[in-house]
């Protein structure tokens, strides 16, 4: 090594980048932005798809609920002897004892 002036001279042992490598890794960092965003996209409308079926189901649960609380209520009401008699009287045709029932003529 040679001294000049008592200072030390280093010899630059980097490299240089090629114009290639750094338009090559340029080309590839917006060929990766680019696919980021298009797959951003596509996640996005498949969210507010996703929120469209969750509203949809939102609502037929709530339905579904609505209806299991009237076949709850319709079961309680089959228990009750007022049920009873009426399948007696309507489908069966039955009547109490001494009962008498008057028909309207039907001669329209």
């Amino acid at each position: 090594m040679a001294y000049r002036g008592g200072k030390r001279r280093r010899t630059s042992r980097r490299k240089r980048i090629s114009r290639f490598t750094v338009t090559g890794i340029i080309i590839l960092a917006l060929v990766l932005c680019f696919t980021m965003a298009y797959k951003y996209s596509g996640l996005k409308i498949q969210e507010k798809e996703y929120s469209r079926q969750i509203a949809g189901l939102k609502k037929e649960k709530k339905e579904a609920d609505k209806r299991a609380e009237e076949l709850k209520e319709y079961e309680e009401y089959v228990k009750t002897d007022e049920y009873v008699e009426e399948v007696a009287r309507e489908k069966l045709g039955l009547v109490y004892k001494d009962e008498i029932i008057f028909e309207p003529d039907n001669d329209d």
